[in-house]
């Protein structure tokens, strides 16, 4: 939980993750989809869809199907309680399932840049 508003919280999560080299290829705003596409109400929920080329190239290089992994996803959703909650995917059990023992450095330094968002946020 943070203590910002919903769209202070989806500018505060892009502006550290450019921090650490992350730019946001893809923003999925799901209730405004929902309200299209199934004309229902749902709860301020943002996918960001973050990439760090470097690593993202570095990645490629070495197990060419990893794009179904990427970008990487960081949820920012407003609950029923009116707080804000930022989720990142998890990078180390993300390359677990893909099974290259090679990816692992890869994955450990992206952690370790989401962890540095995450504590500045």
């Amino acid at each position: 939980m943070v203590n910002y508003s919903f769209d202070e919280s989806v500018t505060k999560v892009t502006e550290e993750l450019n921090k650490e080299g992350f730019g946001i290829l893809t923003e999925i705003d799901v209730k405004d989809t929902l309200k299209k596409k199934l004309d229902v109400d749902f709860r301020k929920y943002k996918i960001l869809g973050a990439c760090n080329p470097p690593f993202a190239y570095k990645a490629l290089q070495i197990e060419e199907a990893l794009g179904v992994l990427l970008p990487c996803n960081v949820v920012v959703q407003e609950k029923s309680d009116n707080k804000v909650y930022i989720s990142f995917i998890n990078p180390m059990a993300s390359m677990m399932h893909v099974g290259n023992p090679s990816l692992e450095e890869i994955a450990n330094e992206v952690s370790e840049k989401l962890k540095k968002v995450l504590k500045s946020i």
